[in-house]
């Protein structure tokens, strides 16, 4: 059976309004989340009405084997502001490596960056690091694990990102992205007027701007499908790949595995 979440056009990457390329795209992206960093937290947890701290929590437990690990090299690459980082770092144990916190946007990372201080005794370190997820600084087979949340729909190059994501990955290393998706049906229905009438109006008046909240449920729609990603990730040589529907499938997790040379 068809439906409209499966036959839409798989666009190569974010396409912020105005942005005629991948790099003028990518810089659209980093001065936009840069511009919201001192209210992206509040936003995100009224907008998502706290169901965001699940997701994370769904998705570090899902990788609690890796993060048992001491010795694992872990990445959250577009971390944003760390919460994401943050429920990697509840799962590990005291003494272990530290969990690489990647962004380009620096002021979302200044934020996270101060979230790990503060968290250091309790959880863990994180280190850090101001980089672009499709140039990663890393050596190539280098990491256990590689999570991103809410942030792999904003990249410039979907198929880029994963290539990328495999390289700095060791042969049966995982890979875990959380995003948005858009649920069909009744759900889907009233999902889609709250995301492209409520929500703008919301992060409006909390934020002050209106474009990145304009921006959100395009980049959404435009997002590929579960089917798409999937065939996405296989291609670029990820095995035992899967989707995850979370909270009636408004979120999911997609998990791969590097596979072997």
């Amino acid at each position: 059976m068809t439906n409209s979440s499966t036959t839409r056009t798989v666009a190569a990457g974010a396409s912020p309004e105005g942005a005629s390329d991948a790099n003028s795209a990518a810089a659209a992206v980093r001065q936009m989340f840069n511009s919201i960093a001192p209210r992206y937290d509040l936003l995100n947890h009224v907008l998502s009405a706290n169901i965001d701290r699940l997701w994370w929590w769904r998705t570090a437990r899902r990788f609690r084997a890796i993060l048992a690990n001491p010795n694992a090299a872990v990445l959250d690459i577009c971390c944003g502001t760390g919460d994401m980082t943050m429920a990697l770092l509840k799962r590990r144990t005291p003494g272990s490596r530290p969990v690489i916190a990647a962004d380009f946007a620096h002021q979302m990372l200044a934020r996270g960056a101060r979230k790990f201080a503060r968290s250091f005794e309790r959880h863990g370190s994180a280190i850090p690091l101001e980089a672009d997820a499709l140039h990663l600084p890393l050596q190539s087979g280098s990491l256990d694990l590689v999570t991103t949340a809410f942030g792999f729909r904003n990249l410039a190059n979907y198929r880029e990102g994963l290539i990328e994501f495999r390289r700095v990955l060791r042969p049966g290393g995982q890979l875990g992205i959380l995003d948005f998706s858009e649920p069909e049906g009744l759900l889907g229905k009233l999902y889609h007027f709250y995301f492209h009438r409520v929500l703008p109006a919301i992060g409006r008046l909390i934020c002050g701007k209106d474009g990145p909240y304009n921006y959100l449920p395009a980049s959404v729609q435009k997002f590929p499908p579960p089917p798409a990603m999937l065939a996405m990730m296989r291609e670029a040589g990820f095995t035992s790949v899967s989707w995850i529907p979370y909270t009636f499938g408004i979120a999911g997790l997609y998990i791969g595995t590097r596979s072997q040379d």
